[in-house]
């Protein structure tokens, strides 16, 4: 359900707003009326300039950390200088990765001359001879330079020879001598190793670092955010008075009231409190029971309700349970589920250990769906030898002489139960919305929906005759009609209403055939999963029956894990992602449920928590 909610509106002076703020802030429940509509002045634009560099600075230290972070803050250190020193040792190492190809390459280039010590070469230089350096092709080497230039052949790669002249001055060859490093190979190889020591311990003092003031930055961003909120507060005030009084406009649960009643009768501030009105824009607070919470998540994906709508989560929260179940379908995957989410909520962060507890409720849910439809792990429970008394609650086979799957009509009859329920719900708040005369149209499709189905059950069945049904189906229609195209819009022409009514009948009758056909994919799902984890079975014991007793045991075991294993991920990846299509477009769509309100979001000091 949505809390209630009541529009403060405060008038401060001067002097005095500073203070205030720092106690609204401390109070932590008013949620403050944003009226900026987008613009923003510099100093907020370097907040939040600053604050994507936090962002990213530690999504980066994060990784680097491996995940794994001290849980310490240190307290003199600042966000920024954690930001400064974290960009100092990223350019130290790409300095220092910089260097390693340039390195590379003076070593290639004197391998071919091997490892020659330069003092040699700079004291024969000392001593009058002039020592040059030359690379050709093997075919343009010519031998009367051994005996001409004192030509003595290094090496020959590649096509190439190398070569050096030992002569009492320079020698015109017609081509330019080779300008090696003025290190020696054992010299460059020495400074490679040392380089690379040095990177090494670069990256690991860089890691070090991101693991003990990863907690520093985060708590930094958080104080950066508490600047953002107070600045963002500061921009929606409205100076009056020649700025000597400040307004201010506010909302807070209901069930704060008498709190914010009592700071603002203590702090001496004029307020006025009204409760929120159904055209006002006020912000949304979910308030669900147990069950139901954990399901508001599903809700917030989407969009959260407007003021005057209703909370879809307590509708959502059972069918998209009983969606997923139906679409894994198989009663050994639910307790393997039950199991992951005991065993995670362990070792996950409080955060995220709330999650585990609808993964719990999803396996619950799985395990009885799965037990009615007759299937574990693949295994068909209405062949095996059990107790009719517990058979005859599984829903299997056909319908009686006909070629209909039971689990297919049954997966259509929950398609039609949440579409009229969709409807009931997009009439009451039509209602509620916008009054009874305004809603008509609305209430006259339940009407023939809802009766019409209810109707043909009955008759199929025989619970009624065939001419009581008759009759049934011709007063439905009549009275429904009267609001499909004549009252659709009361402030229209009639004429005008019957044409409008005529073109949401044939989007209505197309629309509602292929809103129910799409709940067959719950029977299709499961069916797939089941299928696929007897397929599983049936070839891990035929490889058992294949390797013998020893190996075969082995192979069997091995394939039914990884079989089983892939098909529950695949089972709920499709069992999570199909129900939430059935919840967002076609409950959504029949309910008229927009989820364009805003989230209340109390101005309050944020607290860091460490898991």
């Amino acid at each position: 359900m949505i809390t209630k909610m009541k529009k403060l509106t405060f008038l401060v002076y001067y002097k005095e707003y500073e203070e205030f703020l720092s106690q609204i802030r401390e109070l932590g429940v008013v949620h403050i009326v944003e009226r900026q509509c987008g613009e923003m002045d510099d100093t907020l634009q370097n907040f939040m300039q600053k604050r994507t560099l936090y962002k990213n600075t530690l999504a980066s230290m994060y990784n680097l950390a491996e995940k794994t972070v001290d849980a310490n803050v240190h307290a003199g250190v600042s966000a920024d200088e954690v930001v400064s020193t974290y960009e100092g040792l990223q350019n130290k190492i790409q300095d220092l990765n910089q260097r390693v190809p340039q390195l590379d390459k003076e070593i290639a280039q004197m391998e071919v001359w091997g490892d020659f010590d330069w003092k040699v070469v700079s004291s024969l230089k000392d001593q009058g001879w002039d020592i040059q350096f030359f690379m050709c092709s093997e075919k343009d080497f010519d031998e009367e330079w051994i005996e001409q230039y004192n030509a003595i052949k290094v090496q020959e790669r590649g096509g190439h020879l190398y070569f050096v002249t030992v002569n009492h001055g320079p020698v015109d060859l017609e081509m330019e001598p080779i300008r090696l490093p003025s290190q020696s190979l054992s010299e460059l190889n020495a400074a490679k190793e040392s380089l690379l020591q040095e990177l090494a311990q670069a990256n690991a003092e860089l890691k070090n670092f991101c693991k003990t003031h990863y907690h520093t930055l985060e708590e930094g961003q958080l104080q950066l955010q508490g600047e953002i909120d107070l600045w963002k507060v500061k921009l929606n005030s409205q100076r009056m008075a020649e700025g000597t009084v400040v307004l201010l406009e506010g909302w807070i649960p209901v069930d704060n009231e008498e709190e914010v009643k009592k700071f603002l009768d203590a702090s001496g501030v004029y307020y006025e409190i009204r409760n929120a009105n159904k055209e006002d824009n006020a912000p949304i607070k979910l308030k669900n029971n147990v069950f139901t919470r954990m399901y508001e998540v599903l809700t917030k994906m989407y969009g959260m309700p407007d003021y005057a709508e209703f909370d879809p989560t307590p509708i959502l929260a059972p069918f998209f349970s009983l969606f997923f179940a139906f679409c894994m379908g198989d009663a050994g995957y639910g307790l393997v589920l039950i199991a992951l989410g005991f065993v995670l909520k362990k070792k996950m962060s409080k955060s995220l250990s709330g999650m585990m507890n609808l993964v719990i409720t999803l396996g619950v849910f799985t395990t009885v769906i799965g037990a009615v439809l007759g299937t574990f792990f693949g295994v068909s429970l209405f062949d095996l030898d059990l107790p009719d008394s517990l058979k005859q609650f599984m829903i299997v086979g056909k319908i009686g002489e006909t070629t209909y799957d039971k689990q297919m009509l049954l997966a259509l009859i929950i398609g039609v139960v949440h579409i009229c329920i969709a409807m009931t719900v997009k009439a009451v708040c039509s209602t509620v919305r916008y009054g009874f005369k305004e809603s008509l149209s609305a209430w006259g499709w339940l009407l023939l929906v809802v009766g019409f189905v209810l109707t043909g059950g009955l008759s199929f069945f025989e619970v009624i005759s065939e001419n009581v049904s008759t009759w049934a189906f011709i007063i439905i229609g009549s009275i429904s009609a009267i609001g499909i195209y004549l009252l659709n819009n009361i402030h229209r022409n009639v004429f005008v209403n019957i044409g409008a009514g005529v073109w949401d009948t044939y989007n209505m009758a197309t629309g509602l055939m292929g809103d129910v056909l799409s709940y067959i994919r719950l029977y299709a799902l499961g069916l797939a999963g089941g299928m696929l984890g007897g397929v599983f079975n049936q070839l891990a014991f035929m490889v058992n029956d294949a390797a013998g007793p020893a190996l075969g045991w082995l192979f069997c075991g091995l394939i039914l894990v990884f079989g089983h294993v892939l098909n529950i991920a695949m089972s709920c990846l499709s069992a999570f992602v199909h129900p939430l299509r059935l919840t967002f477009v076609e409950y959504f769509k029949n309910s008229g449920y927009d989820g364009k309100g805003e989230a209340y979001r109390p101005f309050t000091t944020i607290k860091k928590q460490i898991d």
